[in-house]
């Protein structure tokens, strides 16, 4: 009897030593880590908060969990609980791993200006080369390299095509869509601006022109249109994101989105050998632009096809997803606070008191408008999470509760995240974060203490694309209709704060994203 019992137990006791074991393992590389950044105040979470599991499915557990969208939820409450613009979070699983959470100005600044020190983890961003390298998954000298054939492609002549492209696809809104109807009810203002910034890529992005009732066929060889497919490719990466390539044609919904990456490249290899054998009428779309840019350079910063097809993919999915959100979001801020949507009509009125379209040569007039989508953009920060690393050993300097200065030891291969969300929540840095105050913008303000578009080198080559579009849409509609949230019977006694927080609410994707903005556009008298 006693031989079968040890027998029963000898397993048991092996799992537990092994369990043991492991424990052990852990806690001592736990103190490691946070003992190599001095013990800086912090807080762990059994999971890592950049598993998808922990910052996109599970709420915020204690000890477990980040909870989803935990940043953006968060902005800069954890700062203040933990007594400093830095943070540490400790995870152990999948492993040990620290992580420096930092919203201060100063650090971020010396982060993002110093790639050589504090460089990109591309390998994060691996799943994000579809069509194959390009400039957001790659360092060094590759980077260079696509950095200089892209950043002419980013011309003023092409922001000149944004601005007049989004003037018209606008005008046929109200036209074709609208019938120039004394009020308009949408369901979801994102059903508005997520087709706007489509047409506006298609057009200035693609040289590609497109309707509100667009009813052509697929061209010839393809299975869909351009313009769907586009569509397509914009509301399915999340899909070619999670779905690893050999389950891709499980489902008709995975084969789907294949299919709509498939047809876009196709037409994208089109348009290339189009744009080089076609005609040498002047063009400023930026895909000619970045053909154009490529072709003139006859060294080794020359790219393949598929890298400027990769590159120009890139651009346009991460600016169209950006500036159809935030611009939803801004129109959302505009019904909340009718006070702040007044003075952006008096200032285009008096910009155009011929009731005219307005022209890209208006935009310096129309400063409040841009201040007006620069304070959405604070508030609901498009990216809240842009991740460095450490390739050799530094210091940062913070500031804690008592407005004092904090050297951290950061050792090599330490992973830093810039949290965009809590630097623009900072009381440091902005007076009351989370009111809707666009005058912020019109005045003096800490620069680098505003990071929409990140910063340093790696900062957004499309920022004055994204501007361009936001500001014309914005100046057509404010000019042409009044924008007040739809009234619904199940809301009838909801405070303003209930309501702001309904109508902002979001979820994470590529970028943050509203869930529902109702509106209701009446036209202007």
């Amino acid at each position: 009897m006693s031989s079968v019992s040890t027998v029963l137990q000898s397993p048991t006791t092996l799992l537990l030593s092994l369990a043991g074991i492991l424990i052990c393992h852990k806690i001592v590389a736990v103190y490691q880590s946070i003992k190599g950044l001095n013990f800086h105040p912090g807080r762990f979470h059994f999971l890592s908060p950049a598993m998808v599991l922990s910052n996109f499915v599970l709420p915020k557990i204690r000890w477990i969990a980040a909870g989803r969208n935990h940043l953006h939820v968060e902005k800069y409450t954890e700062f203040e609980r933990q007594g400093c613009s830095i943070y540490r979070t400790t995870s152990i699983w999948p492993r040990v791993q620290s992580v420096l959470v930092v919203a201060d100005a100063g650090a971020i600044k010396e982060i993002t200006s110093s790639r050589v020190r504090f460089p990109k983890p591309i390998e994060l961003y691996g799943s994000l080369a579809f069509f194959g390298r390009n400039i957001v998954v790659s360092e060094g000298d590759e980077w260079k390299k696509y950095r200089k054939i892209s950043a002419p492609a980013f011309s003023e002549r092409n922001n000149k095509l944004v601005w007049d492209e989004t003037v018209e696809i606008m005008e046929e809104l109200f036209r074709d869509v609208w019938g120039y109807k004394e009020s308009v009810t949408v369901d979801n203002a994102l059903d508005i601006t997520f087709q706007l910034a489509l047409f506006v890529i298609g057009a200035a992005g693609f040289g590609k022109r497109m309707s509100w009732q667009d009813s052509k066929a697929p061209a010839p060889g393809h299975k869909l249109k351009f313009q769907d497919a586009l569509h397509r490719v914009a509301v399915d990466i999340l899909v070619k994101l999670a779905v690893p390539k050999w389950a891709i044609g499980l489902t008709e919904r995975t084969r789907q989105a294949q299919l709509s990456f498939d047809e876009l490249e196709k037409y994208m290899l089109e348009m290339i050998h189009e744009r080089r054998e076609g005609s040498s009428a002047e063009r400023h779309d930026l895909f000619s632009n970045l053909v154009e840019s490529n072709d003139l350079d006859a060294g080794p910063n020359v790219l393949k096809e598929s890298e400027l097809v990769a590159n120009i993919f890139i651009f346009l999915i991460a600016g169209h997803e950006t500036t159809a959100n935030t611009l939803c979001f801004t129109l959302a801020f505009l019904a909340l606070y009718q006070e702040e949507q007044e003075k952006l009509y008096n200032d285009v009125s008096s910009a155009l008191p011929d009731g005219r379209r307005p022209g890209y040569e208006d935009r310096t007039k129309l400063n409040r408008f841009l201040a007006a989508i620069y304070e959405t953009m604070r508030i609901i920060t498009p990216v809240t999470n842009i991740p460095k690393c450490t390739a050799e050993d530094t210091t940062l300097t913070a500031t804690n509760g008592q407005g004092e200065k904090v050297v951290i030891p950061v050792p090599k291969g330490t992973k830093i995240a810039v949290n965009a969300a809590g630097l623009h929540h900072n009381p440091q840095y902005w007076e009351n974060p989370s009111e809707y105050k666009p005058d912020r913008f019109l005045g003096d303000y800490n620069r680098d203490a505003f990071l929409p578009f990140s910063g340093g080198a790696r900062s957004c080559m499309g920022r004055k694309f994204s501007e361009s579009e936001g500001v014309a849409a914005l100046a057509m509609l404010v000019s042409r209709y009044k924008i007040t949230v739809k009234e619904e019977p199940q809301f009838a006694h909801e405070t303003f704060e209930q309501r702001r927080e309904r109508v902002l609410n979001s979820r994470a994707g590529i970028t943050v994203t509203p869930i529902r903005v109702p509106l209701v556009f009446t036209r202007r008298n």
